[in-house]
């Protein structure tokens, strides 16, 4: 099968599309045929290996453990473990597996579910990972209820334009921050009010928010909590400031550092793969409550490429990569 592959972290530009074996099927496994795959800021950082404490996490210290990055994927069953019993071949299914900017991909069987039946495979696979980040920052770390004021940071990216969408669901009154060519986006997915980051000071006083989604750029803390309530709630998802060893998770613990010393709850998210959660988002999408926005497709050779027009960020939503 394609895959594209690198033995060591190193630059997007360097990774090579190759011929390689299959992945072996094991009990509670499933095989995919994959026919998309998302491209994230995650992605960078498995293939460059920075920020290093990416590494510690489980990437592998020295060199990656996968060749075959990528994560979220959808597809159709080729072949099933022994032990599966969710899925069988020739089922369209979406959601997370290592090595998944390849042919063909393989996981454990709750990592995936069924794919919503409305959307393409390049609109499933735009969920998994994005979806975690906004539903558990919004729902878990943010403890959004209806009602609620809710600024989203990044609105027209990613993640964003499914935290918007999400928070709108739950019932929240949300205001969306992004650039001047992502406002109309914003505003068609749920957003009341769109404020464009290259004209508006959103956090100049005359604004207060319950919860604040941060999915982009860097700004400061003492900025981001003059934006909030006197109680309100900051989550942020990261950033790509932070030098070699924590680029993306600085502002993550100095924001955990100081919540105890606060009236406001500043905190982060670092998602985790939960089946029911898979499920939820699927059940969202096939209700017409979320759909998933995808700003451009490359096919899998021109992955590097994807790369640096994510990096870029002027995305409208998800990077995907089509696999015929």
């Amino acid at each position: 099968m394609k895959a594209m592959v690198r033995e060591a972290y190193c630059a997007p530009d360097l990774l090579e599309l190759r011929d390689v074996g299959r992945p072996a099927v094991g009990p509670d496994d499933v095989l995919v045929r994959v026919r998309a795959a998302g491209v994230d800021q995650g992605v960078w950082h498995a293939v460059t290996g920075l920020p290093y404490l990416t590494r510690l996490a489980g990437f592998g210290v020295l060199r990656p453990k996968s060749p075959v990055p990528g994560l979220d994927v959808a597809g159709r069953v080729e072949a099933v473990g022994s032990e599966v019993t969710r899925f069988r071949p020739g089922d369209d299914v979406f959601g997370v597996c290592d090595g998944a900017l390849a042919e063909y991909a393989c996981g454990r069987q709750h990592r995936f579910a069924a794919k919503p039946a409305g959307v393409s495979f390049e609109q499933a696979a735009a969920v998994p990972g994005a979806g975690y980040v906004a539903l558990q920052g919004l729902r878990d770390a943010g403890r959004l209820r209806a009602g609620q004021r809710v600024l989203v940071i990044g609105a027209g990216g990613g993640v964003g334009t499914l935290a918007v969408q999400l928070a709108r669901a739950f019932g929240a009154r949300v205001t969306g921050v992004c650039g001047p060519g992502k406002a109309d986006l914003v505003r068609s997915i749920g957003a009341e009010d769109v404020v464009d980051y290259t004209r508006e000071d959103f956090a100049d006083g005359s604004r207060h928010y319950d919860l604040i989604l941060d999915t982009a750029g860097h700004r400061p803390l003492s900025l981001l909590r003059r934006a909030l309530t006197p109680r309100g709630t900051l989550v942020i998802v990261g950033s790509e400031g932070g030098g070699r060893w924590l680029q993306g998770v600085d502002r993550q613990l100095r924001a955990l550092l100081l919540t105890p010393f606060v009236r406001q709850r500043l905190g982060a998210v670092f998602s985790a793969e939960r089946e029911k959660d898979l499920l939820l988002l699927r059940e969202l999408v096939d209700t017409g409550a979320v759909t998933p926005i995808v700003d451009r497709t490359f096919p899998l050779g021109e992955v590097p490429a994807a790369i640096r027009y994510l990096r870029e960020g002027h995305a409208s939503g998800k990077v995907v990569i089509t696999v015929s």
